[in-house]
């Protein structure tokens, strides 16, 4: 290129402009009552209907907005044109086709809007992930900007598949109290015959800085893991997780969460909830209706029962939040752990890692819910957007053919009763299943912490119940440090790692995928244990202590512990609680209350910092969370806090 006039076309078919067009023929239905009292937008909408090629006689149907995460531009053969970021949203476009032509048929105006999502596991590691997190309560605004900037819609029907948009999502239809919605979850992609899945091949560099695997095993490794260009990935992580969940509070239709993508079930989804969502419509059946305090508690259940993501404790209390219902507490989530045995065989927990498709043909959520049901742990009167009660919905499960064809499906094709992938309470006992989480506190985490203690190997529990350690800690201010120390084998059997400072004000609160899943694929990483006041991706597992608050740059203990530090973590795998206690410097031994006492004299460390890196969007992200009640209560926007601390900031001034 030597100049400007290399950057544009010369052909003559640039000159080639028009000025003018005859425009749409027809006439608008307008009323003489709509051109007195309309709106001009309303009237110019329907200007608008026409001009983007609607019939005009029809351009005052109802209206009906679909909003997705769709990414990347694919071409009818589904050869790419442009990628997406991630396989979750790849093909969710054929989902809002397939709504949009049910919508059609309706006798109504389908209207798509949209808004990409990122993926966590190709920002694992990377400063990407800064943006993570706070994505979610970004898109989520958008998502109701969208919805309210149409101002006509009778109802929205919400896409999206993976770990941050589907929350948005959920959280965005949540928020719009008022307006009859549908969640459609994105499904999952599918594992390869053979070769490893999402989660395993996200280690392929430490394996191999080990020695465990060669560069060819991991370059084909790396080829196979996403076998099908669809659907969230194939474990129990944070996007499978939330369809679980989304499921469960009613917003989406029975049946519908880890649907594999592409296939004739998954696009049926997308054609009923559009039914379902103009049967609300006619029924005047809101958000508001749908989502209340017993629909948020079957969440939680569900969720305990699957073995669900620790991420879902920051989502659930944020959707409850947008909904405006009370969120819910430790001691509520402590609750219903102790109460709900964890009834799923599936990656990463086990004992069998079934992949998500399995889980789906085995009856997904209702097969589970019908369990929950026999041990009256459910709210089986709450109204679901089929239009039923949840209790309805089951009662037609237990005998629907779909039901049978499903499990009959799994058992032809690879072997496997649904059984064994849905354990029956007694069953799962017997399998030595434990509740989902644990919710350590101790002089480390004085405000609380999590750990997936169903996720801890049972060769390092106690026959008591109870996981234990004791150990010197080696501590890190960012992640790249701690994975560079595990993959040059500096980190040893017995170590307690502590990862501080990235939390919501060091990082956006990034996920650490990268250290967790080096760990469960390393031989000895299940004798090192983890605290951070970071979270992990769904499909982490070990000893794994998360959501550590206060964190660190917030004046927390775990930002006050020094190399050699001495930490004892004991977790009740059976009470759902334990403890995470500084107990000695060196190799001096002392109580927990000591070291209380000693941390409270400490300062701060003083490599302890934001990451330099950080957006400054993620900095403004931080602050507003954290005024809006932190980590515990979701990391949410909440409006009226954070305008009481700017007026008594302005005040003090």
């Amino acid at each position: 290129m030597t100049g400007i006039q290399d950057l544009f076309g010369s052909g003559e078919e640039i000159y080639q402009v028009k000025t003018h067009a005859p425009g749409p023929a027809g006439q608008l239905p307008l009323t003489e009552e709509q051109l007195l009292k309309s709106p001009s937008g309303d009237l110019f909408g329907l200007s608008q209907n026409a001009g983007m090629g609607w019939d005009p006689a029809q351009a005052g149907q109802k209206q009906f907005l679909i909003l997705s995460t769709q990414g990347g531009v694919r071409a009818a053969d589904g050869r790419p044109i442009a990628l997406g970021y991630h396989t979750g949203h790849w093909e969710i476009g054929l989902l809002v086709q397939a709504a949009a032509e049910e919508f059609r048929k309706l006798g109504v105006i389908p209207f798509a809007g949209f808004c990409s999502d990122p993926c966590d596991g190709r920002t694992q590691g990377t400063a990407g992930m800064f943006d993570s997190l706070p994505y979610r309560n970004d898109a989520a605004i958008v998502f109701r900007r969208l919805a309210r900037s149409l101002p006509l819609r009778a109802g929205v029907l919400g896409i999206a598949t993976c770990d941050k948009g589907l929350p948005a999502m959920m959280m965005a239809v949540a928020g719009l109290r008022e307006l009859p919605s549908v969640v459609v979850p994105g499904g999952v992609t599918l594992p390869p015959t053979t070769g490893e899945d999402a989660g395993m091949v996200q280690t392929i560099g430490t394996r191999y800085a080990h020695g465990l695997i060669s560069l060819s095993e991991a370059a084909e490794a790396g080829c196979r893991a996403c076998a099908t260009p669809g659907g969230g990935c194939q474990f129990l992580g944070t996007a499978a997780t939330a369809q679980v969940v989304g499921e469960a509070l009613g917003i989406s239709l029975t049946h519908s969460a880890l649907a594999p993508s592409g296939q004739p079930v998954w696009l049926d989804l997308a054609r009923s909830s559009a039914q379902a969502l103009h049967h609300l419509e006619s029924r005047k059946l809101a958000m508001r209706h749908i989502l209340t305090p017993e629909s948020i508690r079957n969440a939680m259940t569900v969720h305990a029962a699957f073995g669900g993501s620790t991420n879902l404790l920051l989502h659930i209390p944020a959707i409850a939040h947008a909904a405006g219902l009370k969120p819910p507490t430790v001691e509520d989530w402590i609750e219903v752990n102790r109460k709900v045995p964890r009834l799923v065989s599936v990656l990463p927990n086990g004992p069998v890692h079934h992949p998500t498709v399995r889980v789906f043909l085995a009856g997904g959520d209702p097969e589970v819910m019908l369990h929950l049901r026999r041990l009256g742990l459910l709210q089986e009167d709450v109204l679901t957007v089929t239009g039923g009660t949840l209790k309805e919905n089951l009662d037609w499960w237990e005998k629907s053919e779909r039901r049978r064809r499903f499990q009959q499906i799994l058992q032809s094709q690879d072997g496997v009763s649904a059984g064994e992938v849905i354990l029956a309470p007694a069953e799962a006992r017997e399998r030595g299943l434990t509740s989902t989480l644990a919710f350590p506190r101790g002089n480390l985490a004085p405000e609380g912490s999590i750990v997936k203690a169903t996720a801890i190997d049972p060769a390092v529990v106690g026959a008591d119940g109870f996981y234990r350690q004791e150990g010197p800690a080696r501590v890190f201010v960012n992640e790249s440090d701690a994975i560079a120390a595990i993959k040059q084998g500096k980190v040893k059997a017995g170590d307690v790692m502590v990862l501080t400072g990235v939390g919501p004000l060091g990082t956006g609160m990034e996920e650490t995928y990268q250290v967790t899943g080096a760990l469960k694929h390393l031989p000895f990483g299940k004798q090192v244990a983890l605290l951070t006041d970071a979270r992990f991706s769904g499909v982490s597992t070990g000893a794994c202590v998360g959501h550590i608050g206060p964190e660190g740059l917030a004046g927390g203990p775990i930002g006050k512990v020094l190399e050699g530090d001495v930490i004892r973590i004991e977790i009740d795998l059976k009470r759902n609680q334990g403890t995470i206690d500084l107990v000695g410097e060196g190799a001096q031994r002392f109580s927990a209350a000591e070291g209380a006492a000693r941390l409270a004299r400490r300062a701060s460390r003083t490599d302890l910092a934001a990451n330099p890196g950080l957006p400054e969007d993620t900095r403004l992200w931080a602050a507003l969370q954290l005024a809006g009640g932190g980590t515990w209560a979701g990391c949410v926007y909440d409006a009226e806090k954070i305008i009481q601390a700017l007026q008594g900031s302005r005040k003090s001034v």
